[in-house]
């Protein structure tokens, strides 16, 4: 399959059954979906959902590549600790290929700089017990809003270095959030996925955006998609591109599959 290999975040159609969101797949030739735990009316909890989300994967050909997220994962504690021991006996139970970890994102994160990466590296040392253990990888995304702990992916790179995780830590690299911290640096060789999403409105500061502007990637798109997939292209990437919008526009539109058809026909046409 020619780049990009596109993949369906569950944030695409919160409204549709997931029969319905497998259905909006096959329909778009998608073979690999993100579930997520934080979506209202989804329960990922219970066992018997989870061998119907199985079968129902089974049945359409499609695989899942991630659930999304440890949130804040580089706050470890005991919750945390728990919280993380659900979400990987939960994958690798329904064969789920990598667990996504968001950092802390609140104003009122009060720690220095050298706390938070103290913090972020206790974090990925429990976390690649975790990951040897169980077989699931751990994909860390750092978010680009300037009060995240984590806002760029060298300095996540040199924290999965510094605890020896290159072979169960991935980054996610999203479109939105490489946009919004102003990273020139894509480090493709350890991107486990890519996230995209498109912001139209010129007019919305670059401290102002919000998960509420990602909307579908069009020809008016702000966030410089096509030019960051270019970078994944020429290297050779082979994983996954996976839509990611928050806007409700996109989660509650009635056509959503013209939508991502439109979508996903522009960025093939800028790329091929």
């Amino acid at each position: 399959m020619s780049f990009p290999k596109f993949a369906l975040n569950r944030s695409v159609a919160p409204h549709l059954s997931f029969d319905g969101y497998l259905k909006l797949c096959t329909a778009l030739n998608v073979d690999a979906i993100e579930l997520r735990n934080d979506l209202p009316g989804i329960d990922l909890y219970n066992r018997s959902k989870q061998k119907h989300i199985q079968e129902c994967c089974a049945q359409h050909a499609i695989k899942i590549l991630t659930i999304n997220a440890l949130y804040p994962f580089d706050l470890w504690n005991r919750d945390r600790e728990k919280q993380a021991g659900t979400l990987f006996e939960m994958a690798e139970h329904m064969g789920v290929h990598a667990i996504v970890c968001c950092p802390f994102n609140e104003k009122n994160d009060v720690r220095t700089p050298d706390e938070r990466k103290k913090d972020l590296y206790t974090a990925l040392t429990h976390l690649k017990k975790l990951c040897l253990a169980s077989g699931v990888r751990a994909f860390i995304e750092p978010l680009g809003f300037t009060q995240s702990a984590l806002r760029r992916k060298k300095d996540a790179v040199d924290a999965i270095n510094a605890v020896e995780g290159q072979g169960v830590f991935k980054l996610v690299h999203d479109t939105f959030h490489h946009h919004l911290a102003q990273e020139k640096n894509f480090f493709v060789e350890y991107t486990g996925i890519v996230h995209v999403s498109g912001v139209m409105d010129s007019s919305i500061a670059l401290n102002h955006l919000l998960d509420a502007h990602r909307v579908l990637v069009y020809s008016a798109d702000q966030l410089e998609n096509i030019d960051q997939l270019k970078q994944f292209q020429i290297a050779r990437y082979k994983g996954y591109v996976s839509y990611e919008p928050f806007a409700e526009s996109v989660q509650n539109s009635g056509t959503i599959q013209r939508d991502l058809k439109e979508s996903m026909n522009f960025i093939r046409n800028q790329l091929n």
